[in-house]
């Protein structure tokens, strides 16, 4: 059964942001990558049957405002605490992908009581030992997209999200959301080279969640998540590209949910 979500636009330190919210019960925020918020997919459907969940569109993606002083991941985290004062969501459930992981990562060393508990999918933020994080920036959209899945066709809402011709205002969205994830992730490349020293001081029970297939950030970033903190654990979905929550969402909501609990 579908959830309702509302669409609306709240301000957090002069700056609007674009936010969807649905379903009821504890709060469970959750962070969306560099591609930009795509709203409530059937995951967050049904995640929402369980949780009040929050998707925010980060300052300088989707319909948010752009603040000149947000110019890396770090900022965007220093945001987010002050979000979560605001709106009253501090100690709260949280899932973050890709980037949005990476994100919450550096929220969860640097603010104790961020979070209650955090899942980390596919998260940039550490650089790989051995391979590398795939240059987003200069390949085309559709090759990201192309490489954000082990086999497109079994992810269900495939056509939905990529298929088709995007109308003047998606392409316009979507280009302004790849100039603020070049903005904050460009130097170094998508990792924080003070990060696996700051994951030391996180306490908070931790999933770390990979496609074991993921052609954009190696799952050896997230052995090393798991190895930085304490008590963590990894739970890698076979025959599974980035996108874990579009590509095998049973799977996912099955692993998000049991750890959640």
């Amino acid at each position: 059964m579908a959830v309702d979500f509302t669409e609306e636009t709240i301000n957090v330190g002069g700056c609007d942001l674009q936010l969807f919210k649905g379903g009821s019960g504890d709060p469970l925020l959750v962070l969306h990558g560099a591609g930009g918020n795509r709203g409530p997919l059937n995951y967050a459907q049904a995640l929402a049957e369980h949780y009040t969940v929050y998707l925010p569109s980060h300052p300088g993606f989707g319909k948010s405002g752009r603040p000149d002083w947000i110019e890396s991941v770090t900022d965007l985290a220093s945001f987010y605490t002050w979000f979560q004062e605001e709106q009253g969501l501090e100690g709260v459930r949280c899932i973050g992908f890709s980037m949005g992981g990476w994100m919450a990562a550096e929220m969860a060393a640097t603010c104790r009581h961020a979070f209650s508990k955090m899942m980390l999918v596919g998260a940039a933020g550490i650089k790989p030992s051995q391979g590398e994080i795939a240059d987003i920036f200069i390949i085309a959209p559709a090759q990201v997209a192309g490489l954000s899945f082990h086999d497109p066709a079994q992810a269900p809402e495939y056509d939905e999200i990529y298929g088709g011709t995007p109308t003047p205002e998606q392409a316009a969205l979507a280009e302004r959301d790849r100039e603020m994830a070049v903005r904050v992730c460009w130097k170094p490349y998508m990792h924080d080279p003070r990060l696996p020293l700051l994951l030391e001081r996180v306490t908070v029970p931790t999933r770390v969640l990979w496609g074991r297939q993921d052609k954009l950030v190696p799952l050896e970033c997230g052995e090393q998540y798991q190895q930085a903190i304490r008590g963590a654990d990894l739970v890698v979905i076979d025959d599974c590209g980035h996108s874990p929550q579009i590509e095998k969402p049973q799977e996912f909501v099955a692993a998000a949910l049991e750890f959640l609990a």
